[in-house]
């Protein structure tokens, strides 16, 4: 474990505040974590990718998302914006190009900002890729019930009730739910949504349970925010990330994929690689989708010390 050596809060709107740490050494080589969800927060072990006297550790929680302020806000909360809000954490902290780290929801934003800023990225390294497209959503809300049956049907169960669970009336229901005025509806919601997704996210069974204020917090706001970008922020065919991405091929790259990841299958994984050959695509074959999933964490450990070679 280590402590940052500097933080704040750096204000991107008239609505929110980013909070952004730095840890290790502050004239080290500077690379990024990009943090999941969207919406789940950075939390102190991620600093623990990065070797503290090589990297100068850069973490920040996008809009909305963990010490951000203000937590679970929607307005003024989109895609584009949280890619601007990479640079302006850059020039915030007067780095002229860094490494980028971004699993999940941070691959997506990863690329997106290597795409509109290739100049400032040193190198990527990718985990657990997912480009915001509708099949991907589909496969989340109905799909993973194939593998984890006994999970969807409890997060389903919640809803069942008011709708029939077709993937359209999930994600409505759900997103009624988390914007209701009552607070005991809306946080058992927000609850459902998070263990639903956590309870998929581990190649081995995951215990954890969201018993903290803390954690119901934070909880709320991965549930809010990820139904808010589901709904309203998914990528279209004419969008692709996969159609630009001749913009950022240069870019040296490592993509470390589980096999068994079910939040975000291998497959999209696959497709990048086919269109980014020059990439290197490391499949984990004992690993899911948690980064802290043992295989999976020994795999980007290698690739935070292989980054050393750029």
């Amino acid at each position: 474990p280590i402590q940052p050596y500097s933080s704040g809060f750096l204000k991107v709107s008239d609505i929110h505040s980013l909070y952004w740490e730095q840890c290790g050494n502050p004239e080290g080589e500077p690379i990024v974590f990009l943090h999941g969800g969207p919406g789940a927060g950075a939390t102190t072990i991620h600093r623990r990718f990065f070797d503290p006297d090589y990297y100068r550790i850069i973490i920040f929680d996008q809009r909305g998302a963990g010490r951000s302020q203000p937590l679970s806000e929607l307005e003024d909360n989109y895609p584009a914006a949280l890619v601007e809000d990479v640079d302006r954490v850059r020039n915030h902290l007067e780095i002229p190009d860094w490494h980028i780290f971004g699993g999940s929801w941070g691959s997506t934003l990863a690329m997106m900002y290597a795409r509109d800023y290739p100049d400032k990225c040193r190198s990527l390294i990718l985990r657990g890729i997912f480009l915001m497209e509708r099949d991907e959503i589909e496969w989340f809300l109905s799909g993973m019930k194939t593998i984890f049956p006994e999970a969807w049907e409890e997060f389903v169960s919640f809803i069942a009730h008011r709708s029939e669970a077709t993937t359209d009336n999930i994600l409505n229901e759900y997103i009624d739910l988390l914007n209701d005025e009552n607070p005991d509806v809306y946080m058992n919601a927000a609850i459902s949504w998070a263990k639903y997704e956590g309870r998929c996210s581990t190649l081995m069974p995951s215990t954890e349970n969201i018993i903290s204020q803390e954690q119901r917090k934070h909880a709320l706001a991965l549930a809010k925010i990820e139904a808010h970008y589901f709904k309203n922020h998914v990528v279209g065919d004419e969008s692709s990330i996969l159609r630009d991405i001749d913009k950022i091929r240069h870019i040296p790259c490592t993509i470390v994929q589980g096999r068994y990841d079910i939040i975000c299958p291998m497959k999209t994984a696959h497709r990048l690689h086919e269109k980014w050959p020059e990439s290197n695509l490391v499949v984990v074959p004992d690993g899911g989708h948690s980064a802290l999933d043992p295989a999976i964490r020994s795999c980007l450990l290698n690739a935070t010390e292989n980054t050393k070679l750029y």
